[in-house]
């Protein structure tokens, strides 16, 4: 896991060694870069955090046959067996890492090396025979990929503050803006400039440089259109799931530094955990939060599943003045406007873990494909009540409408919606979205098709949607940029392709069951840990921000978010804003979710308004 650099563009030493240390937090063991003058000036870098083969050999920018150069960051987990099949070809290598691997198999394969990749990566390779870049992102999205390209110049970084360092060329999007504010993430490919932009998940490109043309192109997407069907029984199905898992927490538990797991105390953590301690004759160190704050202390559960498998536990307490110290400093680390609040136990987490290890497997991934959220649940209840007319379905919403309960009254204004569909859609980007003051379309975004065709049932399509938005925009940018704050490796057996590939191919029973959300992974999480002790409501990862922002940061929101503040922010209407601020101060709705966006947002613009216009 590191940070990667690269660019075509005039900067001097200076400029480049700043913007390589702006984000040298993401690999803190060797910074470097080198310059190559072969016809066109190109500049790569690198922050490098020592996984695998730590010898200074494997350092990078590297270099293989003389005219392959990378950067690259991410995990390659299959170049074991990679390896041995270039080497039976007669490639040789001189180091054990997957860096040089991965230049090998660009050798032999071309662009088609990165459907040979099982791993987590970005990475850039500069072949001056070709004077061309060729780069990738992970199928799934997990390693970062930001890029500027005017025509005729390219540069590239795993995160975009790396860019925006001494370019004199970017401008604030609004629509980024109005994007943000609707999904609580900037949707791929938008970044928060207008003229940079982040590759897609499961793309490749090649980058020019005699005439600066840029092509990407899809190597890899989840199969949304219903075209593979697992046709085994249900044991047929959890023996071959228990195959693809054992392999994808094995692989992931290698590496040349001390590894651990997040253990949250939840089914999907649970089980990694559990499939670790099985997989290694060493004991396996767990980790998990601590929070004091009634009703969102989970660690117990934690707690029984590491006695339980007899894991070195570690409960890690989350400390109020520690938490506030991160949420004034959030955009160092999330330098994109981000809004999800649990972020900030994820860097305590982070941040913690990384005292014992450099290495953490976690649980994401299994919620989305295999159909854990709760919004599953009721999605199918709703649909039963769309099927109902729609003056019937506004009558009850008015009347619905009247109740002092808030849940009550976002109901109401769910029922209003068409179809089951808009209703999803609109759930996830916030059912009333009338704070918001723009003519951009913020539901405008390509992974609609994913949700709205007829290709696969209701559960099937939310679910492949979400893995398309909020895993790829928000939980993948949550966990790469809270672990890599502290130099913390994250990997997810979960979103292993082949896992994610199988997921999608089960009938939604085999996932879904009589109201039993992920069943088939439980089933095979409860041949190893006691089934009773997940009987009990499916818990977030979250902080008491409600009671936060209406007690102990009172002050802090009204003064950050006063008058002329938000009269800084583009794309909101202030009276409404400042009405839902009161209705969260007295208590008669949880406005949390927008005064934690509006926060960030105006910490943002604060940090980067001041030379750079919006557009």
């Amino acid at each position: 896991m590191c940070g990667i650099y690269g660019t075509t563009l005039q900067y001097n030493e200076v400029q480049i060694k700043e913007k390589l240390q702006r984000t040298a937090f993401r690999g803190p063991d060797k910074m470097g870069w080198k310059y190559y003058s072969a016809n066109y000036p190109v500049i790569f870098g690198h922050n490098r955090l020592s996984i695998i083969d730590l010898d200074p050999r494997s350092d990078q920018p590297f270099t293989y046959f003389e005219h392959i150069h990378i950067v690259f960051n991410g995990e390659i987990y299959n170049f074991k067996t990679l390896k041995e099949s270039l080497s039976t070809k007669g490639y040789q290598f001189r180091t054990t890492s997957d860096t040089e691997v991965m230049c090998a198999a660009y050798l032999e394969y071309g662009e088609e090396c990165v459907e040979h990749f099982n791993g987590m990566f970005s990475f850039v390779i500069f072949d001056t025979k070709k004077q061309l870049f060729f780069g990738a992102r992970d199928r799934l999205g997990k390693k970062p990929f930001y890029y500027y390209h005017n025509g005729k110049n390219f540069e590239f970084a795993s995160q975009i503050s790396s860019i925006q360092l001494h370019h004199h060329d970017l401008t604030i999007s609004s629509e980024a803006i109005a994007h943000y504010l609707a999904w609580g993430a900037i949707p791929d490919p938008k970044t928060i400039f207008n003229e940079v932009k982040k590759l897609l998940p499961g793309h490749s490109f090649t980058f020019q440089l005699a005439t600066g043309e840029f092509k990407d192109r899809c190597y890899w997407d989840i199969d949304y259109q219903g075209k593979s069907q697992f046709s085994g029984s249900y044991e047929e199905a959890k023996t071959e799931l228990k195959n693809i898992l054992n392999d994808a927490v094995s692989t992931r538990l290698f590496a040349d530094v001390s590894v651990g797991v997040f253990l949250s105390g939840g089914v999907d953590s649970s089980l990694i955990s559990a499939i670790a301690t099985q997989s290694t004759s060493e004991k396996v160190k767990t980790f998990s939060v601590k929070f004091n704050e009634k009703g969102f202390d989970e660690s117990k559960y934690a707690q029984q599943v590491a006695d339980h498998l007899k894991t070195d536990h570690h409960v890690i307490e989350c400390n109020y003045d520690e938490g506030i110290d991160l949420i004034k400093n959030f955009n160092h680390y999330y330098d994109e406007p981000f809004a999800d609040s649990s972020a900030i136990p994820s860097m305590l987490l982070a941040k913690h873990t990384r005292k014992q290890v450099t290495v953490a497997l976690s649980g994401d991934g299994g919620d989305e494909s295999f159909i854990g959220y709760h919004r599953y649940s009721w999605i199918m209840k709703g649909k039963r009540i769309h099927y109902l007319p729609l003056p019937l379905r506004q009558l009850g919403s008015k009347v619905l409408e009247l109740s002092p309960n808030y849940r009550h009254r976002v109901i109401a204004k769910a029922l209003k919606f068409k179809t089951i569909d808009d209703t999803y859609l609109a759930a996830m980007t916030g059912v009333d979205l009338s704070y918001l003051k723009t003519d951009i379309d913020y539901k405008d975004v390509e992974e609609l098709k994913y949700l709205f065709h007829n290709n696969k049932n209701l559960l099937e399509r939310v679910s492949d949607f979400d893995i398309k938005t909020y895993l790829n925009w928000d939980i993948n940018t949550k966990v790469d940029r809270a672990t890599m704050a502290y130099s913390l490796e994250a990997r997810a057996p979960l979103m292993d392709h082949r896992v994610v590939d199988f997921a999608r191919a089960l009938p939604s029973e085999y996932k879904m069951h009589n109201g039993n959300q992920k069943r088939i992974l439980k089933d095979i999480l409860y041949e190893s840990v006691p089934k009773e002790i997940f009987d009990r409501p499916k818990a977030g990862f979250t902080m008491p921000f409600s009671r936060w922002f209406r007690e102990d940061l009172k002050d802090y929101v009204l003064s950050e978010l006063d008058d002329n503040s938000l009269k800084s922010i583009p794309c909101i209407d202030i009276e409404e804003v400042k009405f839902r601020i009161k209705q969260h101060m007295d208590g008669t709705w949880d406005r949390y979710p927008l005064i934690w966006s509006l926060l960030v947002l105006k910490q943002w613009l604060n940090t980067n308004c001041k030379n750079i216009p919006i557009k």
